[in-house]
């Protein structure tokens, strides 16, 4: 691994104005009370398999498994928008503790969205229904990207204050946080919205790479505060998400979004909770991803664990990948194929068991909960 040599990266001191965080020492370490060091969670079955050893039990959880397959989320959330749900913070808890009390799942995964760091540092964006974010004015310039204004510590304090109270109705379960990668968050402001083929962002990264390298550059910072100040409320593990890096080939992936997932990890590598790497349609970049510096990488359902882990030379643990179309399945069907996963994934050094994306909204809530009892039972051995 090459994670050591980004740990002196940052002076976290003087990121953007940013001043120190009480919660964290001088050297960068999580407070005494934090679930990873007052022994919650550091040796629960997720961070144990996060870390390479042997969980008391195979872990398991689904990304979106706080959100619209849920009927209690779709009742708390009746008549608040998607944003405004996240920055509630009793109420993002609430919605992050849904899963976990139902499927009896291994790890909440925060509830919130990866453009509330734009929402929170002042940017024009919203999500719309059956749309997705939606930004006022795309940025496009290089005038664009220096008058984007910068993400403050204290305004992300309703973060912080969700993750506290998630963790303290949590206990030994681990909270995982989460964050966009910066492709993806610039993805969607240089195109204004979601897009199918991100020309945008792509052409900007040849056409103007200084512009290019701003904006991904004020987005890593943006991101990686937004996962830093969930890991230190409380979060046990952190993810950064691509979505749309699959839309990439190599050469541009490692020339030109790298760097800037490495500097939105710099953020929070001296931590010391495991980080996690995830993008869809990302097989051929995952020796990529790996590389920026992460402890675990998510595979989607596109490639197999097994050929996953022999491309990255069994050097790290893995997360996924139950392909979600399966959970529509038969019984017979969607059985078979988690086992196969699990065949799989054991050629790792470490195995979370996960889908290889989020959850359908049209989900059976008691097929992931049967999904969850299936996995348990099956021997970490």
């Amino acid at each position: 691994m090459t994670r050591c040599r980004y740990l002196l990266a940052l002076n976290f001191g003087t990121i953007r104005g940013m001043t120190p965080s009480p919660a964290v020492s001088a050297a960068g370490a999580l407070a005494a009370d934090h679930p990873l060091v007052d022994g919650r969670t550091a040796d629960s079955p997720l961070i144990t398999a996060y870390r390479g050893g042997k969980p008391s039990r195979r872990p398991v959880w689904f990304m979106r498994q706080a959100g619209r397959s849920l009927p209690e989320y779709l009742k708390v959330r009746e008549g608040i928008a998607m944003l405004d749900s996240c920055l509630r913070p009793e109420l993002a808890s609430e919605i992050t503790l849904q899963p976990v009390r139902r499927h009896d799942v291994d790890a909440g995964i925060f509830f919130s969205d990866i453009v509330i760091p734009l929402k929170l540092a002042g940017v024009g964006v919203d999500i719309v229904p059956g749309v997705g974010p939606v930004l006022e004015k795309p940025v496009r310039t290089a005038a664009d990207v220096a008058a984007l204004p910068q993400l403050t510590w204290e305004a992300l304090e309703p973060i912080r204050e969700a993750v506290r109270l998630t963790v303290a109705e949590l206990g030994r379960t681990p909270l995982i946080g989460f964050a966009g990668a910066p492709f993806t968050l610039a993805a969607y402001m240089v195109e204004g919205k979601p897009s199918r083929d991100h020309l945008g962002p792509r052409t900007m990264m040849h056409a103007d790479p200084e512009t290019w390298n701003a904006l991904a550059n004020w987005a890593a910072d943006a991101s990686g505060l937004f996962l830093r100040a969930q890991l230190e409320a409380g979060a046990s593990a952190g993810q950064l998400f691509d979505s749309w890096a699959g839309s990439l080939g190599l050469g541009d992936y490692s020339r030109f979004v790298a760097p800037a997932s490495s500097r939105a990890l710099d953020h929070v590598r001296q931590l010391g909770a495991p980080l996690i790497h995830f993008g869809t349609g990302t097989s051929e970049l995952l020796v990529a991803m790996r590389d920026v510096g992460v402890d675990v990488v998510g595979v989607d359902y596109r490639l197999p664990l097994d050929e996953a882990n022999r491309r990255l030379g069994g050097t790290v643990p893995l997360q996924g990948n139950i392909d979600p179309a399966l959970l529509a399945a038969p019984w017979e069907i969607l059985e078979a194929h988690v086992r196969e996963v699990i065949a799989a994934g054991s050629a790792a050094p470490g195995h979370v068991l996960n889908l290889g994306h989020g959850v359908p909204p049209e989900t059976d809530p008691a097929v992931l909960t049967r999904v969850v009892q299936l996995i348990h039972s099956i021997s970490p051995e």
